[in-house]
């Protein structure tokens, strides 16, 4: 259970004030300003939330305070000023206050601070974390750095700050490399070695985005006991309004460089005085609900016949145990899965990383071979067809009819290829289309998804997160095809982008009269956009319904512990829920 919100206190004095702050980064065109005439200050013991869309400067900002901004990015203008002597560590030192971006980022000065005075979590662990050295010797590291102590020395802190971040046996998981360590645990180990030496200010630079639901519980709920035991103050960067409600003691809104509102979360949440602030809003609460636009199309037109049913199947992984001679250890990815989608429908699979959602979506349409059960498919001539028992040229058909999207708009396109070529790929392959004829395809099919046909000679470096995945839509649909897998597919874009593209899915749905299996772990994209769901567990289906039913009363145990751990955006919820884990029965 998090913490009631309490008012902050606006009259305490700053432990970092930043004032009129501006960054900027050469380009060919002249300096491109990221961080615009910026003023916040982050008071002692508090959560500040630095809130906005992608490219809106946070990351920025957060980097521009320890002097880490990537060349050719510089601070141009501005203060940051660390009063060292609101933490013990600047009580020892006997100094008062020190400008931070007056400081050169290369100095020792500036060094000193990082990680003692203020510390970072970044949002992506595995980039953060080096593969070749092992997590205990990353975090000893960073003490050494700072402390003087002998190497058994940093090892025992090392143990105990892992166990202090609830990672289990840390005498033994501290000698093993990132890699062995799931994306919880990875971001646990980088909240250790941003603790390392005690830092009175720890900036988090979204944390949780890339981490399922209750990992993401698990993570604030760390972060928040960390910082009462601590005592330190949080600045927390996120486009999740969820999470802002959930810690938040003051808010500050970006965009486009420029801080457009800040106050305490209440007063942002239930009274936003600028349109930017209220669209944020509104997106996370559309998103609270389902889709009246869904519901109304369900009321005139119920899901018709069984278009595919999915019984009893099965994808097992060999890892291999680096012996010639042995296959080494399985692991069941898809465990007896068992389904139907109907023509029309939105069938909607939600859990945890690495529950097998993923591997369920590309083993239905064949990206992986089934180990066991049947993928039946109904073609629009009345045939059915065991998807599973069909080899390649024999595939063609149905790979025509079930197509799919995938999560990350960025690895998905090929950056050599124009939009032209990446939408035009699948008419070209498959002899519908060329020359001129394609090229009006294409055209099109970009209109259908809400870009101008000037885009097809463009390639995908000259689009925004959320054209990208508008390009991968317009690539799904150029088939014509029956049924779409969207494998996490709107988890990568910002909340306004994400009910943008909802829409455009449920619009297309409409016209092309297309079924969906939506992957998600995001309980909030699944009730707007699904009418039926089906909750997975370790491979398996543990529970499955008409959505409202499963998200309002859920039966299973492992489905109220998802249900739980979803930050409610309404900070006069916070510290009124339960919070529920589940434990699989011995």
């Amino acid at each position: 259970m998090t913490a009631p919100l309490r008012p902050a206190d606006l009259t305490a004095p700053a432990v970092i004030e930043v004032k009129n702050l501006v960054t900027e980064f050469a380009t060919r065109h002249g300096p491109f300003r990221a961080v615009d005439d910026v003023s916040f200050s982050l008071k002692p013991g508090k959560t500040l939330c630095l809130v906005g869309e992608s490219g809106s400067g946070k990351s920025v900002t957060a980097r521009s305070i320890l002097q880490i901004v990537d060349p050719p990015g510089r601070i141009v203008s501005g203060s940051v000023m660390l009063n060292r002597h609101l933490t013990a560590r600047g009580a020892e030192a006997g100094i008062h206050s020190i400008d931070l971006a007056a400081l050169n980022p290369r100095s020792a000065a500036i060094r000193a601070i990082r990680g003692r005075d203020i510390a970072m979590i970044f949002q992506e662990p595995m980039s953060s974390l080096s593969p070749v050295h092992t997590i205990g010797n990353q975090i000893g590291e960073a003490i050494r750095l700072h402390e003087n102590v002998t190497k058994k020395e940093a090892r025992a802190r090392v143990i105990d700050l892992l166990r202090k971040v609830e990672i289990p046996n840390p005498d033994k998981t501290i000698d093993r490399y990132p890699f062995e360590y799931s994306g919880g645990m990875r971001q646990r180990a980088m909240i250790a070695m941003a603790l390392a030496c005690s830092p009175g200010v720890l900036i988090a630079d979204e944390p949780t985005t890339a981490l399922d639901v209750t990992t993401q519980a698990e993570i604030l709920s760390l972060i928040k006991k960390l910082q009462d035991s601590e005592g330190m103050s949080v600045l927390f960067i996120t486009h999740d309004m969820g999470v802002v409600a959930e810690i938040a003691d003051e808010v500050a809104v970006m965009r486009y460089g420029k801080i457009v509102e800040q106050g305490e979360t209440l007063a942002i949440f239930e009274n936003p005085q600028h349109d930017y602030t209220k669209m944020l809003l509104g997106s996370v609460k559309q998103l609270d609900k389902p889709s009246p636009r869904r519901l109304a199309r369900r009321a005139a037109h119920p899901p018709g016949e069984t278009l595919l049913s999915v019984e009893n199947l099965n994808k097992t992984f060999f890892i291999d145990s680096g012996s010639f001679f042995k296959t080494g250890e399985a692991l069941k990815a898809v465990d007896g899965v068992t389904l139907t989608l109907r023509a029309g429908e939105n069938l909607g699979i939600v859990g945890e990383s690495g529950s097998g959602k993923s591997t369920l979506g590309r083993t239905i349409i064949r990206v992986y071979e089934a180990n066991g059960g049947a993928i039946n498919y109904t073609f629009r001539d009345g045939r059915t067809v065991d998807l599973a028992a069909l080899k390649d040229r024999a595939l063609a058909p149905a790979r025509r009819d079930l197509r799919m999207v995938f999560q990350d708009p960025f690895a998905s396109l090929n950056p050599r290829m124009t939009v032209a070529q990446i939408v035009g790929e699948p008419l070209l392959v498959n002899g519908l289309a060329q020359g001129e004829a394609l090229k009006a395809r294409v055209a099109e099919l970009l209109g259908m998804v809400g870009l101008p046909a000037s885009a097809m000679e463009r390639y995908p470096h000259a689009f925004s997160g959320g054209q990208r995945q508008r390009i991968g839509i317009a690539r799904a649909i150029a088939l014509e095809p029956r049924i779409i897998i969207a494998d996490e597919a709107t988890s990568a874009l910002d909340v306004s982008l994400r009910s943008q593209v909802l829409d455009l899915l449920l619009e297309l749905q409409e016209r092309l009269n297309l079924s969906f299996i939506f992957i998600s772990h995001d309980i909030a994209v699944i009730r707007y956009f699904c009418d039926r769901i089906a909750v997975m567990y370790r491979g398996k289906i543990v529970e499955e319904g008409p959505t409202e039913e499963v998200c309002t009363h859920p039966r299973h145990a492992y489905t109220q512990s998802l249900l739980s751990a979803v930050p409610h955006p309404d900070p006069r919820m916070r510290g009124t829920r339960v919070r529920t884990r589940y434990r699989e029965a011995p």
